[in-house]
């Protein structure tokens, strides 16, 4: 009886505090516990705790509560809800506050730490603060907006507001309130493919949009009463501006911002404010060749133009896609006595994308010019200028257009006779859902299975012996080990990091492991370091790659790789343990993959046709996860053979990310952050060597080559004899070999056998062969826009995926 009260009165030390505005050190919220593990502000306007955005799908938020429903203001996770099973947000003895998912994966963080006490307060204001017992600050949710400002919240060249994909869909959008480089606020559109300003007046000097570029504050801010001031000389009152109201300034998914005060009366949100009056002027709503059109019942519309039929009538942002052959705008058909001619567009504009701006002095001039730039011009806009003569605009995309709003001139589509002759007028369709999901739905179910009485009874009497055993071993350990005395700093940052998914070991120990890094423990080398095998305190074998001092990674790149890796979590993807900082020495401590590399394998028969295509197929889902699905847009930049290695089944995992680029997911397309060519001779996409943009296509051409390399058994790196019957033996390079082999084949059969191994000995299915081959030079195209996507190479390579055809190789 006494040892069942001091293990009550044990739990009792460690229950839950009752829900205030304050979490203190070494306590958590849980998502299961929505009305007791929750944050409310002293004032009862806000509460801080999880939000439901999906089925089964939770981000920890801060929520105006006086609203019905609450209406979140800020969110930690927006990008990557947490489960509502088992997620937790907790505030750790070190200082760091961390979100962690039901399967225990950090998915958000403060990354702070502190020697003192510390607590997380939600005050009055909607401000999530984290700081210290001194009051100071180590983290503010107001340094971080995402969608929202509030009063007394502070927008500077840091702190930006970033729209929600939709009304119902609170992941990250494409619209972005922000203070540019030219220290002017301003609205910027950054879709999948392209990006524009378009507030204030994009065509205007800053002056002339009253706005002043000389200064060096960059900060703007917000106040109860309905005023907002900016450093760049920009400011406005509500329209029940002095009324001391809630209100909150809103980057919408539509591309407006608005500022809201709330009714106390009616208990809704009202519109007292916003950026632009004239909908239609912003930009990438409707998409290439469409126009946008507002009415004051229907609102925003979206319609196609003569000649072009809608892509996607559930999503207006994909646009229109002509009916005609587009071939027939070029100049060589034009000499086929194609011609073309030109549809009238009254007060209509396509703001950006003209080739150049010409002086002409007629209309005719203008069209002359479209006409001669053959399918360079899609059409042009002409205006009258200052000087009595005209602005000719010929323009090679036909996006963000309009027929509404303040127009200056009109456009004139370019359009194949017989098309402009045999089409209709346009016709508008039905008004756009400006709050329709442009993502897929975050599914995220646990789905119980069928309950079996005697397996439960039999798990339950497991459960309450396991109960019992634990709770005497945990009251013999609180009399007998425990004291007062806490960790030590280093054991207490070992731990926190092993329960985050890291440890960091010392120098000491891993030199332990690895026999002081024997040169009979090394299992590969390269020039970013040496790979040691070696056996942990705990027992476990691992992979231990000390980074070279001259492999040109800084410790920058170190904790770049460290928290790339640290991120990601996929079958096919390797995992990492923890690692080591230690003065010079910087080291990466992975799982340990029996087989080694696949560079070991692919010139042996050790892998037979099933393991090679099992190997295919595994690499490009986990790349196709780096590329896609995990929170940040990840490129490998140096895939090869060396770096997919092979577990005791022989299952792939992806590995090496030190020549990796992790890049947020608006700046796709951009090679800017690459400083130098990386990857592997044999292996490297035409980008590197051209200069051209970097893009997750280098590693879908690298994948490409390591295909060849697996289904023929030949080397990237050498050429290979080609029999060319009337012009003799030649050597080529395995694309061109392969390739050539393929083309100049009679049937499916004889180029199946010429390409595939030998070491097979015939043991392949025909069907699996063509369809990797098929793909790999698909990947290994020269044009980067003709590669799939890795997502699309695994759809491809699934027993019932597309089929592709022949017509690539020409």
């Amino acid at each position: 009886m006494i040892l069942i009260q001091v293990f009550v009165l044990f739990l009792t030390s460690f229950s839950p505090a009752e829900a205030k505005d304050t979490l203190s050190q070494g306590s958590s919220l849980s998502v299961e516990k929505p009305t007791t593990d929750t944050l409310v502000s002293a004032n009862g306007d806000f509460s801080a705790g999880f939000f439901q955005v999906g089925d089964n799908a939770f981000c920890f938020s801060v929520m105006f509560t006086r609203s019905q429903p609450p209406t979140p203001v800020w969110m930690a996770n927006r990008d990557q809800p947490v489960n509502g099973k088992a997620s937790t947000l907790s505030l750790l003895k070190s200082g760091n506050l961390i979100l962690i998912d039901a399967g225990r994966t950090t998915f958000w963080s403060t990354t702070t730490f502190s020697s003192s006490k510390v607590h997380l307060k939600l005050n009055n204001n909607g401000n999530l603060l984290l700081q210290t017992s001194q009051g100071s600050i180590l983290w503010q949710s107001f340094d971080s907006p995402t969608d929202t400002l509030l009063p007394g919240q502070k927008l500077t060249d840091q702190a930006f507001l970033l729209s929600s994909r939709s009304k119902t869909n609170y992941s990250s959008g494409f619209y972005k309130l922000f203070f540019d480089t030219d220290n002017v606020l301003k609205l910027l559109y950054k879709g999948p493919n392209i990006s524009s300003v378009y507030w204030p007046t994009p065509y205007n000097t800053p002056s002339t949009n009253g706005r002043s570029t000389f200064n060096i504050s960059r900060i703007a801010i917000l106040d109860s009463y309905g005023s907002f001031l900016s450093s760049d000389g920009f400011q406005f009152s509500s329209t029940d501006y002095l009324a001391k109201l809630h209100r909150r300034l809103v980057m919408d998914p539509d591309g407006n911002t608005r500022l809201y005060s709330f009714n106390e009366k009616s208990n809704i949100w009202e519109v007292t404010w916003l950026a632009i009056a004239a909908s239609c002027s912003v930009h990438g709503l409707c998409g290439a060749n469409s126009l946008c059109a507002y009415h004051p019942v229907n609102g925003r519309t979206c319609y196609c133009m003569q000649g072009f039929k809608v892509k996607d009538p559930n999503d207006w942002t994909q646009g229109c896609v002509p009916e005609f052959d587009e071939e027939e705008l070029t100049c060589s058909n034009r000499k086929k006595n194609v011609s073309v001619d030109y549809l009238t567009l009254p007060t209509t504009e396509f703001y950006g994308y003209e080739s150049r701006v010409y002086n002409v002095a007629s209309l005719i001039e203008c069209q002359n010019i479209c006409t001669q730039l053959c399918e360079d011009c899609k059409g042009y806009q002409l205006s009258f200028n200052t000087i009595r003569t005209y602005n000719c605009y010929p323009k090679t995309v036909l996006l963000n257009g309009r027929d509404s709003g303040p127009v200056n001139g009109d456009t004139y589509l370019k359009l194949p006779k017989e098309t402009l002759l045999s089409s209709e007028k346009p016709l508008k369709h039905s008004p756009m859902k400006c709050d329709s999901n442009f993502a897929q739905p975050l599914n995220r179910f646990y789905q119980k299975p069928r309950r079996n009485s005697t397996l439960y009874f039999l798990l339950w009497f497991a459960t309450a012996v396991g109960v019992l055993e634990f709770t005497i071993i945990l009251v013999v350990w609180f009399f007998l080990f425990r004291t007062n005395k806490e960790l030590p700093d280093h054991e207490d940052q070992r731990l926190l990091l092993s329960a985050t998914g890291f440890q960091r070991f010392s120098y000491a120990e891993l030199k332990r492991a690895t026999k002081g890094f024997s040169k009979s423990q090394e299992i590969g080398r390269g020039s970013g370091g040496v790979v040691y095998k070696g056996k942990l305190d705990d027992d476990r074998v691992a992979a231990i790659k000390c980074l070279s001092s001259d492999a040109n990674q800084g410790e920058a790149e170190f904790l770049a790789e460290l928290s790339t890796i640290g991120m990601l979590n996929h079958m096919n993807l390797i995992d990492m343990w923890g690692y080591c900082v230690e003065g010079k020495h910087k080291i990466l401590v992975y799982e340990f993959m029996e087989h080694g590399s696949l560079a070991d394998y692919v010139s042996s028969n050790t892998l037979d046709w099933k393991k090679r295509f099992d190997v295919a197929v595994g690499t490009a889902k986990g790349l196709a996860y780096l590329h896609e699905e995990c929170l940040e847009w990840v490129l490998h930049c140096d895939v090869k053979p060396q770096n997919i290695l092979l577990d005791s089944n022989f299952k792939p995992k992806v590995a090496d990310f030190g020549l990796s680029k992790l890049l947020n997911r608006d700046e796709r397309g951009s090679s800017s952050g690459f400083s130098r060519i990386r990857g592997t001779r044999g292996y490297m996409a035409p980008e590197w060597v051209y200069n051209l943009p970097i893009t997750s296509k280098v590693d879908v051409y690298s994948y490409g080559i390591v295909v060849l390399e697996m289904v023929s058994g030949k080397s990237a790196m050498e050429t290979h004899s080609l029999d060319l019957s009337s012009r003799g033996i030649e050597q080529r390079r395995l694309v061109t070999w392969v390739r050539d082999v393929v083309e100049g084949a009679p049937n499916r059969e004889s180029w199946v056998e010429a390409v595939v191994d030998t070491k097979l000995e015939g043991e392949y299915e025909i069907s699996q062969v063509e369809a990797l081959v098929k793909v790999a030079l698909q990947c290994v195209h020269d044009d980067m826009n003709q590669r799939p996507s890795m997502s699309q190479v695994a759809e491809m390579l699934q027993p019932h995926g597309k089929t592709i055809p022949l017509s690539f190789l020409n």
